[in-house]
């Protein structure tokens, strides 16, 4: 995550380097310490320094990372001819490196070919099976195939060995999710919680998945996932206050108004409202009636 002040240098530094100010290599070097992806600009500067032999002399033994930079911009800006030239550059100063393989499999993803690339890949795993960076490229390259089967395989097989990487766990659950598989799903985001109990966004995703699943189990179990989002949030997040209003809905039309002993529920439920209403008056008062008539539509619906 890139904080509000890097982000200001960067900008800073490319305004600089665009008005012909200089500072190139240290806008590169910035660039790849924060791993952003600036791919046009890297692949315009880089190559002003490598085709440059006075600027490429000047940054000594760095010159060979900014060959593997370059590569990796032009293809983000599909100039393959240059990852081809890039990495052929490479593989000459470092034949057999498994770095340069992993450019080269790389390339043959960016040409589509699919089969080479899966080929190179495999072989690499063979070399590294940790090699979390692999493992990761071939789950993108059945994304990017359209092949979500293939994606969840190598997910789960990637997630049995690094089980703590937690935007693995929450790829794979907006995967489950665009496939309709909530259950698998729920069962990701309670991994999350459980590795990280104090982040909200995991909260609320949890009690979304239940809260579709639905039952009245589930539904019981998505407003205290809603309460425990406001809680960690100091009472801010909307969507987790109209969660609390939707699923104290859900459960008083399933339990048919044998629910009057719920008077935890029914208080949370009044206290979303409260804060739904002060949230809206002080933030988008022209938008109060509105909020009005839905809070009236869930209270005539349960």
């Amino acid at each position: 995550m890139v904080s509000k002040t890097e982000e200001d240098q960067v900008n800073r530094l490319e305004n600089q380097v665009d008005n012909g100010g200089g500072g190139a290599w240290e806008y590169l070097c910035l660039v790849r310490k924060l791993k952003l992806r600036r791919s046009d600009r890297v692949l315009k500067y880089g190559l002003e320094i490598l085709n440059d032999v006075k600027k490429r002399s000047a940054i000594g033994s760095e010159e060979w990372t900014l060959y593997e930079q370059v590569a990796i911009a032009a293809m983000d800006c599909q100039s393959l001819h240059i990852t081809k030239e890039c990495t052929g550059a490479l593989q000459r100063k470092f034949p057999g490196s498994k770095r340069v393989g992993k450019l080269e499999a790389m390339l043959f993803e960016a040409r589509g070919l699919w089969a080479e690339a899966e080929k190179a890949y495999a072989s690499l795993l063979e070399d590294d099976p940790l090699d979390q960076s692999i493992h990761k490229r071939r789950v993108a390259m059945a994304k990017a195939q359209g092949n979500l089967s293939s994606a969840i395989e190598w997910l789960n097989k990637y997630l049995e060995i690094f089980m703590a990487d937690h935007d693995s766990w929450r790829e794979l659950a907006e995967i489950y999710l665009s496939l309709q598989m909530y259950k698998q799903a729920a069962f990701c985001y309670e991994e999350l919680i459980l590795s990280h109990p104090t982040v909200p966004l995991y909260h609320l995703a949890y009690a979304d998945v239940l809260y579709t699943l639905g039952g009245l189990e589930n539904l019981h179990a998505a407003r205290k996932y809603y309460a425990a989002t406001i809680d960690l949030t100091g009472g801010k997040n909307v969507r987790a206050l109209f969660g609390v209003c939707l699923c104290g809905s859900a459960i008083a039309q399933l339990t048919k108004g044998r629910n009057k002993d719920d008077r935890d529920g029914l208080e949370l439920q009044s206290l979303a409202v409260t804060a739904l209403e002060k949230a809206y008056k002080q933030k988008t008062p022209s938008k109060a009636p509105l909020l009005s008539s839905v809070l009236s539509s869930i209270r005539a619906s349960s």
